[in-house]
């Protein structure tokens, strides 16, 4: 069996919510990396809207100035449904670049 491996990345995340990825199945987020491309700390939040709620995989979390969140680890994946769609938020203008990995599907 073949795994369908995606990456979707975006330069530049600011003060409106970004849409990073959105399921287009049952789908797995297995990495997201948020890094600061400013001079200064700024604060990030992750998360997903299920078309009616947002759930925060991280929110109001501050990253120094060069440094990155990785909002996965230690082997921990995010199973999404059709529909639902991750967004990242910065409290600067164009202060991230943000990697999201997922599993979209499994072929044979």
């Amino acid at each position: 069996m073949a795994q369908n491996i995606r990456r979707y990345k975006q330069n530049d995340v600011g003060a409106s919510a970004a849409t990073l990825f959105t399921a287009d199945s049952n789908d797995t987020i297995v990495g997201i990396s948020v890094a600061n491309i400013t001079t200064s700390s700024v604060i990030a939040s992750v998360f997903i809207n299920d078309g009616s709620n947002d759930i925060y995989l991280i929110k109001n979390a501050p990253i120094p100035s060069g440094s990155s969140l990785q909002v996965l680890d230690g082997g921990a994946k995010f199973v999404v449904q059709s529909g639902d769609i991750l967004k990242v938020i910065s409290d600067t203008a164009s202060s991230l670049d943000v990697w999201v990995s997922t599993v979209d599907a499994i072929s044979t």
